[in-house]
C-alpha cells in the first residue's frame, strides 16, 4: 500500500490540503499549509481546532498504517490545544502500542515558528 497516496487521496484530506510527507516503521510526519478559509479568526489566520485535529488524526493513522498495511479507522482521539496555530502546521506521530485489535499513537503538532500547538493520542482499529 502506498501510504502517502492513500491518505492524500481521501476527499476530506484533499479539501483541507493535508499532506503526509514521511512514513516509516510506526512513525509519520505531515503538513498543512494554512490559508484564510481554515482560520477561526477573521482578523488573523489562525488554525481552527478542527484543522489541527484533522492533521493529527490523519498523520496518526499513517504512522499505524505503516505497520499494519491496511486502513485503520479511528476509535477515539484526545487532543490538548497548547497554543494558537499560526502559519503552516506540521505533525509528527509515533506508534505507542500495536495490538491485534487496537493501536495507540501519540501525535505532536507544531506551528511554522516551531511552537508546540497540540498534543494528541489516537486509538485506531487494527484488526
Amino acid at each position: 500500500m502506498d501510504i502517502e497516496e492513500f491518505f492524500e487521496s481521501m476527499p476530506f484530506a484533499q479539501l483541507l490540503g493535508v499532506e503526509v510527507t514521511e512514513v516509516e516503521d510506526g512513525y509519520a510526519e505531515g503538513y498543512i499549509e494554512m490559508r484564510e478559509d481554515l482560520s477561526w479568526n477573521a482578523d488573523q489566520v489562525m488554525a481552527h481546532g478542527g484543522v489541527t485535529f484533522t492533521l493529527a488524526d490523519t498523520v496518526g493513522g499513517a504512522a499505524l498504517v505503516s505497520l499494519v498495511d491496511q486502513p485503520v479507522p479511528t476509535i477515539d482521539m484526545r487532543i490538548d490545544y497548547l497554543n494558537a496555530g499560526t502559519g503552516d502546521l506540521r505533525a509528527e506521530a509515533d506508534v505507542v502500542r500495536l495490538g491485534g485489535d487496537v493501536g495507540t499513537v501519540d501525535v505532536d503538532v507544531y506551528a511554522e515558528d516551531g511552537a508546540h500547538i497540540a498534543s494528541a493520542r489516537g486509538v485506531y482499529k487494527t484488526g
